[in-house]
């Protein structure tokens, strides 16, 4: 790769993490005077009211360093600037801009209505609403999870008797169907994560930068840059927002960026003819790991408790390390490097062959059993041994 796509990523990332700083600050002045405030409560870890709209200026942010870019490119361009014509453009694709706009009227859905929801609290189902159809633009756009797919429904009964045609098209149905569900998902997981100073946009950050050391050997320079120009306005909130946070991202912020990083697999290639494993599409899974612990943990919490899991609690993973004697900035900076450990991982999974690659998923499988035995025997050990007693005694009553 020549040296001046590093010189790209590094400008893209310094402009964002820049900008971000800027409109971030606004925007806490902005709050201040319009009361677009949160709350202290019951389920909140801050005492006074904060700010909102710090999602604002990382979705602003986002889009402006895009779309500036990209006019300055096309305008070089016209003007003569040929390695920029053979190597940017060659490199970036002929469907970059339908795939960005993709991404730009999805992302739009979901801020839209993390805004709304900052400002005027909606139900769960109108929020479920939106989302699914911000997913829906994505697969309308051609992007998609099918990389996987195809091997997997071509070997089910009744599939060989399809035409070529009737397969192809129940491929792009169940590959859109998966694609809604993943994006959904990582949303919510990402909105769930919100609990702390930091805490989501720092791991939205470091799973930013997972993936950008996944897709760089592919050479995939339009996601590349993407994720740097992420990852900028992510850092450059996260001035303002680490412990003790002058301002909130909010759901405008946190549903972005989950929406974001569910989209990147999408688009990305984790796994090639040359690669060593097809378990490396496993690298998204790694990447994103704290998002998918914090969320299932709650879900079951909730389920087992007969709770909704739409209810806001304090029982999520940050909650948990501080009910284990952590400080909230030391949760969180526990968390961080939680993320950045089984990023790491997810990273190589494309260099490694089947053993190396089964030996970096029970790594992190492990880190996150060791987790909730420490979880769990902290609590044991909480309670009295009466309290145990009565509480064996009682699971072996039929």
């Amino acid at each position: 790769m020549s040296q001046n796509w590093y010189l790209i990523f590094s400008y893209v990332l310094l402009e964002s993490f820049i900008i971000a700083i800027c409109l971030t600050g606004l925007m806490r002045v902005l709050a201040l005077r319009w009361g677009i405030v949160d709350q202290p409560g019951d389920r909140k870890m801050h005492s006074e009211p904060v700010p909102l709209l710090g999602g604002v200026a990382i979705y602003l942010t986002f889009n402006i360093v895009i779309l500036l870019n990209l006019g300055l490119l096309m305008l070089a361009t016209e003007l003569g600037f040929v390695w920029l014509q053979e190597n940017v453009w060659s490199f970036l694709g002929t469907t970059t801009l339908r795939l960005l706009f993709g991404i730009f009227a999805g992302a739009f859905i979901i801020f839209l209505l993390g805004i709304v929801d900052d400002i005027k609290i909606l139900s769960a189902e109108v929020k479920l609403v939106g989302q699914v159809a911000a997913a829906l633009i994505l697969v309308v756009s051609g992007i998609r999870l099918d990389i996987f797919l195809e091997p997997i429904i071509g070997g089910l009964p009744l599939i060989d008797r399809l035409s070529e045609t009737q397969f192809q098209w129940f491929l792009t149905g169940v590959s859109g169907l998966v694609t809604i569900i993943w994006v959904v998902a990582i949303t919510n997981a990402a909105n769930f994560l919100d609990n702390m100073d930091g805490l989501c946009g720092g791991v939205s950050g470091i799973a930013a930068l997972s993936f950008f050391l996944c897709v760089l050997p592919q050479q995939e320079y339009f996601l590349c840059v993407l994720l740097m120009v992420f990852a900028g306005s992510v850092a450059g909130f996260l001035y303002h927002n680490l412990n003790p946070a002058r301002i909130f991202m909010g759901d405008a912020g946190s549903m972005f960026c989950g929406f974001i990083l569910a989209t990147v697999p999408v688009l990305g290639t984790f796994y090639t003819p040359s690669s060593p494993s097809r378990i490396a599409v496993a690298a998204p899974l790694l990447a994103l790991s704290v998002f998918l612990f914090d969320a299932l943990s709650v879900i079951v919490i909730r389920i087992r408790n007969g709770e909704s899991i739409m209810k806001g609690d304090k029982r999520h993973f940050s909650h948990r390390l501080v009910e284990l004697g952590m400080t909230p900035r030391q949760a969180v900076e526990f968390i961080f490097l939680v993320a950045a450990v089984t990023g790491l991982g997810g990273a190589l999974l494309s260099q490694v062959g089947v053993s190396g690659t089964l030996v970096i998923l029970a790594q992190t499988t492990g880190i996150f059993l060791l987790i909730v035995l420490l979880m769990n025997a902290v609590k044991t050990s909480e309670k009295g041994p009466i309290e145990q007693e009565a509480e064996e005694e009682e699971a072996e009553i039929p």
